[in-house]
């Protein structure tokens, strides 16, 4: 097994990956080429020592990823969103006009989702609790809470794959686990050593964020306890979600902690069942790909690790 560690996400008719060293996106334009952005990369905790520490290294690489990955979602709709001539010939993709967001607007994008994705699947599952009678009890009320939320999260999702485009990102999601998984078996990144892998791996975001939700439960089930002895009665609504929103770099780094080691033990007895609902959960967000999102992700692997590309890839210097 490859010793160096890849990842990625599936992005608009492409796959962006992630080595130790590099970050590239392949993205499929509407002509057919591909058209491909690398950038020499080295995560936060690697190059400030005092980050790369339990937990906090996974708290820092979570919200690394996550401002890493809506600039890649942004390159990628541009390529995708190249329209071919009406007479019918080739477009011609000219890579210098594919800049993506600056670092405000990424920001400010990452801020908004954010805002975003904490109102609904942060604040709304705390409300519906309280309002069901549950806020006296830490332990039922963060498991009822944390029910809500996981199964708003799945069922988002689910509803996500009726449509023909998250169809097609679950697709190129599949592609990136494949070639993933044949890398990480020292195979060359043939197609047909690709396309005989599984879309379900154990690395995988759609994993972390179920993590997350599963962990939030007992941390934030001992943060209401605390709460209670100190001050004598349940925290309010308001302050039970302030508590809870502060301890959240707490849970994602632990989850990310997690998540890792699960990777390492994916191929122990004992560790299965754990890892059983993260891959679960992977039946709705990945899909088989066919060869052509196949061929898209294989390339972006090779980019990733600087390796040459074929001439018919149009690379962005």
């Amino acid at each position: 097994m490859s010793k160096i560690n890849v990842g990625g996400q599936a992005v608009i008719e492409g796959v962006m990956i992630r080595s130790p060293e590099r970050i590239a996106t392949a993205v499929r334009a509407q002509d057919g080429k591909i058209v491909v952005r690398a950038r020499p990369y080295r995560a936060l905790p690697k190059r400030k020592k005092w980050l790369d520490i339990p937990i906090l290294r996974g708290a820092v690489s979570f919200f690394e990823m996550l401002i890493l990955g809506i600039g890649a979602l942004n390159f990628s709709a541009d390529v995708a969103a190249t329209e071919v001539p009406e007479d019918g010939t080739p477009a011609s993709v000219d890579p210098s006009k594919y800049k993506g967001m600056s670092a405000m607007a990424i920001v400010f994008t990452t801020v908004i989702g954010l805002g975003a994705g904490i109102a609904l699947f942060f604040f709304l599952p705390l409300w519906i609790a309280k309002l069901l009678g549950f806020e006296k009890g830490a332990l039922g009320f963060n498991l009822l809470a944390g029910a809500i939320r996981v199964t708003m999260f799945v069922g988002y999702v689910w509803l996500l794959s009726f449509f023909k485009d998250f169809k097609r990102l679950f697709e190129y999601h599949g592609a990136e686990h494949k070639s993933i998984f044949a890398y990480e078996n020292g195979e060359e990144l043939t197609l047909e050593n690709v396309g005989k892998y599984l879309t379900f791996h154990p690395r995988c975001g759609t994993s972390f964020l179920l993590i997350v939700a599963v962990l939030a439960i007992l941390v934030y089930s001992i943060s209401d306890t605390l709460y209670q002895v100190i001050t004598g009665s349940p925290p309010p609504l308001l302050n039970r979600f302030a508590v809870h929103f502060s301890l959240l770099p707490l849970v994602a780094g632990s989850s990310y902690e997690l998540l890792k080691l699960s990777a390492k033990h994916s191929d122990k007895w004992w560790w299965r069942p754990l890892a059983a609902p993260g891959l679960w959960l992977q039946r709705i967000t990945t899909s088989e790909p066919d060869p052509a999102q196949l061929e898209v992700a294989r390339i972006a692997v090779w980019s990733s690790l600087g390796m040459p590309l074929p001439e018919t890839v149009i690379v962005d210097e």
